[in-house]
């Protein structure tokens, strides 16, 4: 089969693979009908060290359920599901607080452990406790925005619960991104009063402004804390959404909040150190947030999808085939797409 290789640096190819098969009892195999190309890619893409076996990218997909092992009962063949980026048992005693990227028996799909997805098919383990069994046929519209639950929209969502995003806030949003966009989403869909998105991409934030963002502040640093702070009387906002992961952003992050308020961070951070500690301490700002256990909010996301509620999908502003992979990171590398989908 063919799958997405990263060997180092810029250096994305196509290659012809062993095909995905299973290997535990609880596996199952996935034949992949969406993927696509998420920020944190771009992370190696840009810095990994040049290897001669190269890693095998992708987080992110939608399939159609081909084999299943002997311990999978809940799964049948021909199911179409959508898979989160973490697999999980959905037994074990984090998965049943709702933290299944946690999972005593999970991991983490495009890692040395798991193939990745961005492929003709993919071997998925924990196969009962990870897939959900989608409600509508592979050749629905709604197939960008199921997509989303994969990751992105499950992120912004999760970075909005860990920033305590709630009615009548105000909120903030670290980052134009598809997840700050996906936040945007969530933020409203949480009933959020104001929502702010930071960004200066006119795409990008054309769709922000569609998504219910009600002010954008295309400053940086210091200019954009002062500005934040002019349009919430001073205080700035209850809740910000940090969803980069550089120290400049994560000190603009806890510089938005008021006293008292929050930051929820879902962007992987790029540094050992969290920056602005005092301040985030002398002003009693709780910092949380994480992985997504997107897992955990598949189905709540899922019911204002297929509703039409919500339209996340709108995040991929590209669609490549399969070979056409390495371009999609140069584009999105170069900000010439917001996201990119793929087609096997």
């Amino acid at each position: 089969m063919r799958a997405t290789v990263l060997f180092g640096a810029g250096d994305v190819r196509i290659e012809t693979v062993p095909d995905a098969r299973l290997i535990e009892a609880t596996d199952a195999l996935v034949a992949v009908r969406g993927a696509c190309i998420c920020g944190s890619d771009l992370w190696p893409y840009r810095t990994l060290a040049h290897s001669a076996t190269g890693r095998r990218m992708g987080h992110e997909a939608i399939g159609v359920v081909e084999a299943t092992g002997a311990e999978v009962r809940t799964l049948s063949v021909g199911d179409f599901v959508v898979m989160p980026f973490a697999y999980s048992d959905g037994t074990c005693a984090f998965c049943r607080e709702g933290l299944q990227t946690s999972c005593i028996h999970g991991g983490f799909f495009g890692t040395d452990a798991v193939d990745g997805a961005q492929a003709e098919a993919v071997r998925v383990p924990q196969a009962e406790g990870t897939l959900v069994v989608l409600p509508v046929g592979e050749d629905d519209a709604l197939m960008p925005s199921l997509l989303t639950l994969s990751d992105v929209l499950g992120t912004g969502h999760h970075a909005a619960v860990a920033a305590g995003v709630g009615p009548g806030k105000t909120v903030a949003v670290v980052g134009d991104g598809a997840v700050g966009l996906c936040g945007v989403i969530a933020a409203r869909r949480l009933g959020a009063e104001q929502v702010i998105i930071l960004g200066r991409h006119p795409q990008r934030i054309a769709l922000a402004r569609e998504f219910g963002a009600t002010e954008v502040v295309g400053e940086r640093g210091d200019a954009a804390v002062e500005r934040v702070r002019e349009l919430t009387d001073g205080c700035g906002v209850h809740s910000v959404m940090e969803c980069v992961g550089l120290e400049q952003s994560m000190r603009t992050a806890i510089s938005l909040a008021r006293p008292g308020g929050a930051v929820g961070r879902v962007g992987v951070p790029q540094d050992e150190m969290m920056p602005a500690s005092q301040p985030a301490f002398y002003n009693n700002i709780k910092v949380s947030g994480g992985p997504a256990p997107v897992r955990a909010y598949i189905e709540e996301l899922l019911h204002d999808v297929l509703e039409g509620r919500i339209e996340p999908g709108r995040v991929f502003d590209r669609v490549v085939p399969l070979d056409d992979v390495p371009d999609g990171y140069r584009a999105m590398n170069d900000r010439e797409a917001i996201k990119v989908m793929v087609e096997p």
